[in-house]
């Protein structure tokens, strides 16, 4: 499949040769970051970010990867400086945009959001969240430090926290289903991952995912631990939060129990749920995985735009 000008709004919108193809040039782009090199293939090309929900990682990431090729950024990063404020549809905002520039990137606390956005541009639209609902460039950096860090075929991976809410889990558990390896669910019965995403999965790739409560449950036999916030933002009731918050912590005791090797993602910000004290350690990865925004956006910029 294509991906030149195509829509970025799920990860289901990709297929495994998609996913390969990104990954494989991300990692060509971060041989140009490295070396300092980085052709400026996007070079008269304009970046429209639509950020209605605060962001720090993925909106600067986009604009550093824009930059770096050559290209141009535009946009806003609350809604409080448009004119939805003054009663403009989400479709008009994107209209605009999109006679601006050359592809979008936009996030919305609404869910399908993103796909509305897609309905009204004619440029290539990618969705940095909608809601609850899929966060697919985020998914695509956590495959791309997977695969960096401990390869992608028989790997095992525990997804932990608020699996419910959490739109990075919802859209990596997808790119982790089309390569086969151990999923295993780690969240409160309240946090659960939906079931209608756990039945696709397993319908759609026929892969074993496995459900528990505990940390202890599973440190000792994943290779990757996916930690995730409780999202107060999320909650509509705050004593809910209140009751969940800090119940999933990883801290060096945890940690002495962990499989060799193991490494721990966050898709960040953290909150309370892994200990400062665990960044000095070789489990320690999520700034790392930060990083790789870069080069994964970079990738995904280029092959929209047909600059390969």
């Amino acid at each position: 499949m294509k991906l030149k000008r195509k829509d970025i709004i799920t990860t289901v919108d990709l297929i495994k040769e998609d996913v390969d193809k990104i990954l494989n040039r991300s990692e060509v782009m971060l041989g140009y970051l490295k070396r300092e090199e980085v052709p400026e293939l996007l070079k008269g090309k304009i970046l429209a970010t639509l950020f209605f929900e605060p962001s720090t990682r993925t909106r600067l990431s986009f604009t550093s990867a824009m930059q770096r090729l050559g290209g141009s950024v535009l946009g806003f990063s609350t809604e409080e400086e448009t004119s939805v404020k003054k009663g403009e549809s989400l479709e008009d905002t994107v209209r605009m945009a999109d006679s601006y520039s050359d592809i979008i990137v936009i996030r919305h606390p609404e869910v399908g959001s993103g796909k509305r956005a897609a309905d009204v541009a004619k440029n290539p639209v990618i969705s940095a969240g909608d809601g609850p609902n899929h966060h697919p460039t985020q998914g695509l950096m956590d495959m791309f430090t997977i695969k960096k860090e401990k390869g992608l075929e028989k790997v095992s991976v525990a997804l932990c926290g608020d699996l419910k809410y959490g739109r990075t889990v919802h859209s990596l558990i997808y790119l982790l289903g089309m390569y086969g390896p151990e999923i295993n669910l780690v969240s409160p019965d309240s946090l659960r991952m939906p079931d209608k995403i756990v039945k696709d999965v397993k319908k759609t790739y026929g892969c074993e995912i496995k459900e528990f409560r505990t940390l202890q449950d599973v440190v000792s036999d994943v290779d990757v631990l996916y930690v995730t916030r409780i999202q107060k933002e999320r909650f509509l009731n705050i004593s809910e939060y209140g009751k969940l918050e800090g119940s999933y912590r990883v801290d060096k005791k945890l940690l002495e129990k962990a499989k060799k090797g193991l490494i721990v993602m966050h898709p960040l910000p953290r909150v309370s749920e892994i200990s400062t004290e665990v960044d000095s350690t070789p489990f320690a990865k999520y700034f790392d995985h930060a990083a790789y925004g870069v080069p994964v956006r970079m990738a995904l910029l280029s092959l929209l735009l047909g600059k390969i």
